[in-house]
C-alpha cells in the first residue's frame, strides 16, 4: 500500500523560515547559519563546509594573499566585492584596508592586509612580487574565493526565501476520452 503521507515532486514542503531577514543575515555572516536558524542543519551544514571549504582552498593556493580590500588606485581590488559575501571569514581584509588608508601598521601580522603600493616606479611592488613568487595560483586562488562568495550569494537566497520548487506540469482542462464510448446511448 502507498504511503498516503507521502509528498509528490510537484508539491511544495511547508519550511519554516522564522524571521527571513535574520536568516538572510546570519547566512551572510557565517555561511550556512542562516539555515541552522531556520533549522534545516543539513542543508545549513552542507553549505557550510562546502562554501568554507572552497574559501579556504582559494585562499591556501592563492599563498594567503588573494582576499584583500583595496580601494585607492592604482591598485583597486574589484575581485573583493566578489569574495565579501562568505562573510565573517573576509572581514579582516576592511579592517587592514582601513588601517593601511591611514598608513598604520597591519594587524596579524598582515593577514588579509593589502600589499604596498609604491610611490615611485623605482619602488618595491609587492603585488608584483605576489604574481611572481605564486605564478597562475595568485589568480587560481582567487577565483575559487570568488566563487565562494558568489555560492555563498545564493545561500543567501535560499535562506531569506526557503526552497524553490519548480512549476507543476500543466494539467489539462479535459479528461481524457475513450471516442468508442462518446456516442454511446445505452448508458442512462
Amino acid at each position: 500500500m502507498a504511503n498516503k503521507s507521502a509528498v509528490g515532486y510537484y508539491e511544495p514542503v511547508d519550511v519554516d523560515l522564522k524571521n527571513p531577514v535574520t536568516a538572510a543575515f546570519l547566512a551572510f555572516l557565517w555561511p550556512g547559519a542562516g539555515h541552522m536558524y531556520q533549522g534545516r542543519y543539513g542543508k545549513g551544514l552542507l553549505f557550510m563546509i562546502c562554501i568554507l571549504s572552497t574559501f579556504v582552498f582559494g585562499y591556501t593556493i592563492g599563498g594567503g594573499k588573494v582576499v584583500y580590500a583595496a580601494f585607492k588606485k592604482p591598485d583597486i581590488r574589484y575581485a573583493y566585492f566578489f569574495q565579501a559575501p562568505v562573510g565573517l571569514p573576509a572581514l579582516p581584509a576592511l579592517l587592514q584596508s582601513g588601517r593601511a588608508a591611514r598608513q598604520a601598521e597591519p594587524l596579524f601580522g598582515g593577514f588579509m592586509a593589502p600589499p604596498h603600493v609604491p610611490e615611485h616606479a623605482q619602488d618595491f611592488d609587492e603585488l608584483s612580487k605576489w604574481h611572481e613568487d605564486l605564478g597562475f595560483y595568485f589568480e587560481l586562488g582567487t577565483v575559487y574565493t570568488i566563487v565562494a562568495g558568489m555560492l555563498n550569494v545564493l545561500a543567501i537566497y535560499d535562506a531569506a526565501a526557503g526552497p524553490m520548487y519548480p512549476p507543476p506540469p500543466p494539467k489539462d482542462d479535459e479528461a481524457p476520452t475513450d471516442k468508442s464510448t462518446e456516442n454511446d446511448d445505452s448508458t442512462p
